[in-house]
């Protein structure tokens, strides 16, 4: 029993070695493994207090510790953990809510693939569902008119939150995306710093 529990510890990490960062999918590995994830205990979700000088319903990331805080009222945030950009691959400074999508479709940017060559395989798109690395839903951030391309979005490898892994993307677990996305309008301010 504790050699079959071994083994299926090592064949999780190996999986997680040859397949780390970039929102390159990773279909189904916790349930192929039979292994549990529990997100590690500062990362979950929790109304704190928060002082604030953006309106209520604006989104601030804080990169450096990894959580991401959706402003109410009267000095209080509801505070996620998440997982940010590789250093160099994040969006800084002020955007907005262009777009929400349940269960959006995927395609990796030309970027990414000149990076991550292995994401070419991807370049026609996955459809939305469970094994897409943007996971529940997405919030699609604009500066103007402009698509920036970067993304708050769920994600289908949870142990990733409180990392620097992603290609630029602020990663949430899918249940917290799904509180996220509900709280969030179009439109609404996000300050990633």
């Amino acid at each position: 029993m504790a050699a079959k529990h071994i083994a299926r510890r090592g064949f999780l990490l190996a999986g997680l070695t040859l397949t780390a960062s970039g929102c390159m999918p990773r279909i189904g590995m916790l349930q192929d493994t039979g292994a549990t994830y529990t997100l590690d205990r500062r990362y979950k979700r929790q109304r704190v207090l928060y002082e604030s000088h953006e309106p209520t319903g604006s989104i601030v990331v804080d990169t450096s510790q990894r959580f991401l805080y959706s402003i109410e009222s009267d000095g209080y945030a509801m505070r996620y953990g998440v997982a940010v950009g590789q250093e160099g691959l994040t969006l800084k400074g002020r955007a907005r809510v262009g777009r929400k999508a349940v269960w959006p479709a995927w395609t990796p940017t030309a970027n990414m693939m000149r990076r991550k060559p292995r994401l070419v395989q991807y370049a026609g798109g996955v459809p939305g569902g469970p094994n897409n690395p943007l996971g529940a839903r997405a919030l699609y951030l604009y500066r103007g008119d402009r698509d920036t391309k970067f993304r708050l979005h769920g994600t289908n490898e949870p142990w990733t939150i409180g990392t620097a892994v992603s290609s630029g993307c602020i990663r949430l677990t899918n249940d917290d995306i799904i509180d996220l996305y509900e709280r969030t309008a179009e439109g609404a301010i996000v300050i990633v710093i």
